[in-house]
């Protein structure tokens, strides 16, 4: 609800504050004072565009400062969703600076007016005979025959689920393009991938590859580079074993003198053991060692066809053509299982529908229960309201599509004569009648949901006492869960509110500006006679202000 509200500098308002209550509260004034003024300036609280010419004095800042208790409204998943720190009495301020620019804030958080305009919608409701064209928004119906339905979970629950199924049948599009485009390169990489299998790779393979043909095709110089070493190792005059064995032996004789000649003895002892080994190895070498041309031949041919691969797929090793071969057989798996994934994708898709349908048939059964009942209080809240003829047609359509309310298309329709003929609101009814529509529609809303602060401008206007004494009653009783304001001038509504505002012109210094008070109890007598008789007040005006009050 509206606690308090506070303007500066703005139209004809040098600065006004005032507080507001809980309950019924009326604003009343002469035409031109003012009132369209004071929704002006709450509508630049709800987020409306704003300009220079709102400003009463060019060289300074206007401020528009509202207070809101919000702890009934369950705004704190929308405050964090915005970003903006939640407070029960938030307070939101509108600042029009002398250069033209806008600044918003909520709780001294800057915000955009897109922000402020999503909040100010839970906030606060502006309804005038001009704005019932929500009314004839088939969203806004839906609203209406829901929050009679109790479909709120409902709603909430098959919303999750709707967006799990679109998101399995975009999975399954996807597939279908990927099918398509799959298809035309699948033969190609089958080639590919068999061409990468039947080359048996295997990592590492190329460099071992590459040292087994340097052997094999310089095997006599391999041959004559064995042999010699062999000699070097094993001739008996200048042999490399003989000599060193020569010099053990010798080592061998000082070890006896002292133990310092013991490691030299050692070392070569060593040394001889390593060279028998390595001589042995060399001899090994060499009597394996023959001339395999066929092998040669394998062994090229292997090299040439891995060449040729690594030029063909971009890779600079066996291993990269491994991984590729991988990829390839992932793609042709992919292609080959398609139909089974999609098979298994149309499977989640029925399934899901089943639990879409199983929310849906619950929404549109407790929208088909509720229907008759919508039906009946509203054709008897317009005959009350001078309405007695006024008859609605509203069905709800279970459709095959999945909407993202449910798979209801719904039909409301309106007539407002006997006899006549059912059409679309915004065909059938009048401004007046949508006006008393809308009234009677927000007030059974209230009985089921919390709705924002209702403020009615106006809706009044051209309607006959005993009508209008009616409206206040259900404005009355609407403000026994809710907050409202009606912007009245008709003395049988004025009389009904809790609290009683005054917006008036006064001229101080020269200069036209625009206030609002609370009338106290005798004002309000004065006020309502005024409204009742004119400025010339007569007793029996008075009087009857005075019983109306009663």
């Amino acid at each position: 609800m509206l606690t308090s509200l506070s303007i500066k500098n703005y139209a004809l308002i040098d600065a006004m504050q005032v507080d507001f209550n809980t309950g019924f509260s009326i604003i009343t004034g002469e035409t031109g004072a003012g009132k369209s003024i004071l929704l002006g300036g709450l509508s630049l609280i709800l987020g409306k565009r704003a300009d220079l010419s709102s400003l009463k004095d060019a060289s300074e800042k206007c401020i528009i400062e509202a207070v809101f208790d919000v702890s009934k409204y369950q705004l704190k998943a929308l405050f964090e969703a915005e970003d903006l720190d939640y407070d029960a009495n938030t307070i939101i301020r509108r600042e029009i600076l002398p250069s033209g620019k806008s600044r918003a804030f909520v709780n001294d958080t800057p915000v955009n007016l897109s922000s402020l305009q999503v909040l100010g919608e839970r906030l606060i409701d502006i309804h005038s005979q001009h704005q019932t064209m929500q009314l004839t928004s088939n969203d806004f119906q839906f609203q209406v025959i829901d929050a009679l339905g109790g479909n709120e979970d409902l709603l909430q629950n098959y919303k999750v689920e709707l967006k799990v199924y679109k998101r399995l049948q975009k999975e399954r599009d996807e597939l279908l393009v990927f099918k398509a485009e799959a298809i035309k390169e699948h033969d190609y990489n089958t080639f590919l991938l068999n061409e990468l299998n039947e080359a048996n790779l295997i990592d590492g393979e190329l460099e071992s590859l590459e040292e087994e043909y340097e052997t094999l095709n310089n095997i006599e110089g391999v041959k004559e580079k064995l042999s010699e070493a062999y000699q070097l190792l094993d001739d008996e005059q200048i042999g490399v074993i003989a000599s060193l064995t020569t010099l053990k032996n010798v080592l061998q004789k000082l070890e006896g003198y002292s133990t310092k000649y013991k490691t030299l003895f050692e070392r070569a002892n060593s040394s001889l053991i390593e060279l028998d080994d390595l001589f042995a190895e060399v001899n090994g070498f060499q009597e394996d060692l023959e001339a395999d041309p066929n092998r040669l031949e394998i062994v090229d041919a292997k090299l040439k066809l891995l060449h040729s691969l690594m030029q063909k797929h971009v890779a600079t090793t066996v291993l990269e053509l491994i991984e590729i071969r991988d990829r390839l057989e992932d793609k042709v798996s992919v292609t080959e299982n398609l139909d089974e994934t999609l098979q298994q994708k149309d499977k989640e898709i029925a399934s899901q529908q089943e639990v879409l349908n199983k929310f849906a048939k619950q929404i549109h059964d407790n929208r088909v229960k509720v229907i008759p009942e919508l039906k009946f209080q509203l054709e008897a809240l317009l005959s009350s309201l001078g309405m007695p003829n006024a008859q609605f047609k509203i069905e709800a359509h279970f459709e095959k599509e999945f909407f993202v309310n449910g798979k209801d298309r719904l039909t409301f329709l309106f007539s407002a004569n006997k006899g006549g003929s059912f059409n679309e609101l915004k065909k059938a009814a009048s401004g007046g009648e949508l006006s008393r529509i809308m009234l009677s529609i927000k007030s059974i809303l209230a009985k089921y949901i919390q709705l924002p602060t209702m403020m009615f401008d106006e809706i009044d206007t051209g309607v006959s006492g005993e009508i209008s004494n009616k409206m206040g009653d259900i404005m009355l009783e609407m403000s026994k869960t809710m907050q409202v304001f009606s912007i009245t001038h008709l003395p049988q509504i004025a009389a009904k509110g809790h609290a009683h505002f005054k917006v008036f012109k006064e001229d101080v210094d020269n200069k036209t500006q625009t206030n609002l008070i609370k009338l106290n109890p005798d004002e309000r007598i004065v006020e309502i006679a005024q409204m009742l008789g004119g400025k010339e007040m007569s007793s029996s005006a008075i009087a009857h202000a005075k019983e109306l009050l009663n």
